[in-house]
């Protein structure tokens, strides 16, 4: 493998010049993402800057059998860019270009390294804007699409699933693909699309993306109301959602969170007790009929103190403390670090798996606060893994204890951080043997050397 991965490498300097490059600061930063799995050297990392200069390296790393693994930002919490074989990491980070903009199409097409602050900054002035909102300004709509993320505005937008319209991905053999097109909908062929779309570079390397954009609503709303008990706010949501009020954002923060983020994020008047976030999109009488309702609803659990946050800069302040909530968990017990579950489930059933949760954590012993996007359904438990010797075995014990009741729930163990390492071990209970086959034949078709990413979501 070391001759192998020489000869890749003298042979990209000749299109890639200093950007292919053996340092060791740059391969540590690159060893690793956001998570616990043991950092890993690649061995060497390449820049890329077009969609052909990925194609060819990747050709001469199949060519050779050298393993190949995609980078975005490095933000991914399951050890997806983790280099588990050594090999080349293919950072697309450079690749930030927007290509194009149709305003009267509503859509746009950009390079995978664009980020979504970036791209929102781009469209203001044009009335439109880019949801999809995983709760970090780092992480690149390339990587997005690679783990299908998800976040706070999913409960009326959609995934990054729902808002691609199409890719240009580049094979393990080096072709160029462009996948879906600019229509909203078509009846041709296999939906290729979805199926790189949280396929974790196993599959292909996400180079450029077509995606839908939506008009930025005339009106948003704000507002933030807390409950004596985790009960109360759990079956406010799922009244909320089942009478159909369409919320752009609803987030659940237990007492344990709210703490950490009071805490961290210097939140005012608020009380540490199990809390809901709120944002509403719309007409301005829109915006003030699903409000009204929402505080009904709430009040009838016990909800009280709906604060209201119609200026921007505050209704910023509150989401940047909802974004913030990891680091404040971290920030709770300096030298731990943080395991974040992604379990979801049917929304009839989450009180089951929250308040199951719960009880699991008490038990545990370990401190792991709740936040979740639970308009879908989706919740995570930070659990901070104390520096002694079985710490980081009690926080996977309580993790796969949380995974379990989703699944028996009739859910998933991951809702958007995606499988890579950490989520292996549940693909079979959730998916079946036979599913999981044809996961498997899907791969070894378009990734015969199993060069690409080698080590994620298959356990072996």
């Amino acid at each position: 493998m070391p001759e192998a991965v020489d000869a890749v490498i003298a042979a990209a300097r000749e299109f890639l010049g200093q950007r292919i490059t053996t340092n060791v600061a740059l391969r540590e930063h690159h060893s690793h993402g956001q998570d616990t799995q043991p950092p890993v050297l690649p061995d060497g990392v390449a820049f890329i800057e077009t969609s052909d200069e990925a194609a060819h390296l990747l050709a001469l790393c199949n060519n050779a059998h050298v393993p190949v693994v995609a980078w975005g930002a490095g933000t991914s919490l399951e050890g997806h860019v983790t280099p588990v074989r050594g090999g080349i990491t293919l950072d697309l980070s450079h690749m930030t270009r927007i290509i194009d903009v149709s305003q009267p199409d509503m859509d746009c097409r950009i390079e995978a390294g664009v980020t979504r602050d970036l791209l929102n900054e781009h469209l203001r002035d044009q009335g439109l804007f880019f949801p999809v909102d995983p709760g970090t300004a780092l992480c690149t709509i390339g990587g997005m699409c690679a783990t299908r993320a998800s976040g706070t505005n999913a409960v009326r937008y959609g995934t990054i699933r729902e808002n691609v319209l199409g890719l240009t991905v580049a094979l393990a053999d080096g072709r160029l693909i462009h996948t879906g097109g600019r229509v909203r909908k078509s009846a041709t062929g296999y939906d290729l699309t979805r199926l790189f779309i949280g396929s974790e570079g196993t599959l292909g390397v996400i180079t450029e993306i077509q995606l839908r954009l939506h008009g930025i609503p005339e009106a948003m709303s704000s507002a933030t109301c807390q409950f004596p008990s985790l009960r109360g706010a759990v079956e406010t949501v799922i009244a909320i959602m089942q009478m159909g009020i369409p919320v752009a954002r609803m987030e659940l923060l237990d007492d344990a969170q709210m703490a950490a983020c009071i805490a961290y994020s210097k939140l005012e008047g608020l009380e540490e007790l199990p809390s809901l976030f709120f944002e509403f999109h719309g007409s301005a009488a829109a915006v003030a009929e699903q409000a009204k309702q929402a505080e009904e609803i709430a009040a009838g659990y016990d909800g009280k103190g709906f604060r209201w946050a119609t200026e921007a800069a505050e209704r910023a302040r509150l989401w940047r403390a909802r974004h913030d909530a990891y680091w404040a968990c971290l920030a709770l017990k300096p030298g731990h670090q943080g395991i974040a579950t992604d379990a979801i489930v049917p929304i009839s059933c989450l009180d089951a798996a929250i308040l199951g949760a719960k009880e699991d954590i008490a038990a545990s012993g370990l401190t792991a606060p709740i936040v979740g996007h639970v308009g879908d359904g989706n919740f995570h438990t930070v659990i901070l893994v104390p520096p002694e010797p079985d710490g980081l075995k009690r926080a996977w014990d309580l993790d796969k204890k949380i995974v379990a009741r989703a699944l028996a729930l009739g859910g998933s163990c991951s809702g958007e951080h995606g499988v890579g390492i950490g989520k292996r071990e549940f693909l079979e209970q959730e998916h079946g043997v036979e599913a999981l086959a044809v996961m498997r034949s899907v791969k070894q078709a378009l990734d015969p050397r199993g060069i690409l990413n080698p080590g994620k979501i298959f356990l072996n």
